[in-house]
């Protein structure tokens, strides 16, 4: 095969791929950004704290996570086929890439959110805010390099779950390596498609990276975040100090009684 006759394969399979890989990405997001944020709010010592609710979502989510893709890809099938009307394309890939991705994401999302600092909502819960208010201002905002970069992690697996997508007729640089690469020997083909995910998975991992670089120089957090800092330091100032009153005041009282002493002896 030439590569007059590559190049359209490849374009097209290219584009097959980033469509299936975003708005798998786009709907992962979606789904796993709440659940992994509940998944600390529930937790023990958590805002929302209930033990109950919290072992149910972690154990789907763990079932979810262990099943291998390709064996989601076919369980889905009828599902996928109620949603799109088909179970070959790219469309149809969405259905089990994003169901497959929710998980992933959710966890990952958890880790992150577990770093943010706890004086910090503390301090928004010290000033009157609510559970809302806590994720809002704090725990998306100061963990959002993480975020991103769990995103960049979720995004080279969905490549890779796409491209074994590519075995059932779900189209882009998977299927590419398997009809031609495989089926047909076209092994020069077959590497060609390999460097191309290569490329691909290099440069979104540098985006994602100097994405991420970028929020943790510049502290990692919103305007809310150093001010919610500020206050806490101010805080801490403030407690010290009435406490170092509170001790003068108790050293005067108690050097009073010794000078009554004296006067009447």
């Amino acid at each position: 095969m030439t590569w007059s006759e590559m190049q359209p394969l490849l374009e097209q399979a290219c584009w097959d791929t980033l469509y299936m890989v975003g708005w798998s990405t786009v709907i992962a997001v979606v789904g796993g950004l709440p659940l992994g944020i509940l998944l600390v709010l529930t937790d023990r010592g958590g805002l929302l704290q209930n033990t109950v609710l919290n072992k149910v979502i972690g154990q789907v989510v763990n079932i979810a996570r262990s099943m291998p893709f390709i064996i989601l890809m076919v369980a889905l099938m009828g599902f996928t086929r109620s949603i799109t009307g088909t179970t070959i394309g790219r469309e149809a890939a969405i259905v089990p890439l994003a169901i497959g991705a929710i998980p992933f994401f959710a966890r990952l999302v958890e880790t992150a959110v577990r770093e943010v600092d706890g004086g910090l909502v503390e301090a928004v819960q010290s000033m009157g805010g609510n559970t809302w208010t806590v994720v809002r201002k704090v725990l998306v905002p100061e963990s959002l390099p993480s975020l991103i970069s769990s995103t960049t992690t979720t995004i080279v697996a969905l490549i890779g779950y796409s491209a074994m997508a590519g075995t059932v007729g779900a189209g882009g640089l998977g299927d590419i390596a398997i009809r031609y690469g495989y089926q047909r020997f076209e092994t020069e083909l077959m590497w060609i498609t390999v460097g191309v995910l290569a490329v691909v998975i290099s440069l979104i991992q540098f985006v994602g990276d100097y994405a991420a670089r970028g929020l943790y120089r510049r502290g990692g957090q919103s305007g809310a975040a150093p001010r919610l800092r500020l206050l806490r330091s101010r805080a801490a100032v403030n407690s010290g100090s009435e406490a170092s009153d509170d001790t003068d005041s108790a050293d005067t009282s108690s050097e009073a009684p010794k000078a009554e002493v004296g006067k009447v002896a």
